[in-house]
């Protein structure tokens, strides 16, 4: 009987204890951003960076990714992105060196594109280019 009793005990233990895992981990993962750019090229990749506002054209991305050119467009899938305020920059990496190349005079050699759709002279700023991540996952497309 004791063992029968101890047997139940650990059950409904062990059930509340993944039942309280389970919503951490629901609660914690956040949504995803799903970015599709289109691209003229078929060389080379897309290089992608979520940022947020004290990251944004300052530091490394809170997440980088990279894309294969496929059919003429690139998407990619940010995972995990918790709510706030965020925004994407991109570039088409041609020679593949992982870096955006500039010509002497600053401008940049490479084709890309900031969330929003934001085209300024001069680098993009947060203002822009920032948009709002909340529970719903989120699609958009960013052109070059």
């Amino acid at each position: 009987m004791k063992t029968i009793i101890l047997s139940i005990a650990l059950s409904i233990s062990a059930f509340f204890t993944n039942a309280q895992t389970d919503a951490l981990t629901v609660s914690s993962e956040g949504t995803t951003i799903t970015v599709t750019v289109p691209v003229q090229s078929s060389e080379g990749k897309v290089i992608f960076g979520l940022y947020n506002e004290s990251t944004f054209m300052k530091a490394a991305p809170i997440q980088g990714l990279e894309g294969d050119i496929v059919d003429g467009k690139v998407t990619v899938t940010f995972t995990n992105v918790e709510a706030g305020e965020y925004g994407i920059t991109l570039f088409h990496d041609k020679n593949n060196n992982k870096q955006m190349d500039f010509e002497a005079n600053g401008m940049p050699k490479e084709m890309y594109g900031v969330s929003n759709n934001v085209m300024n002279f001069g680098p993009p700023q947060w203002s822009d280019a920032k948009f709002e991540v909340a529970e719903t996952p989120i699609e958009m497309e960013i052109r070059m």
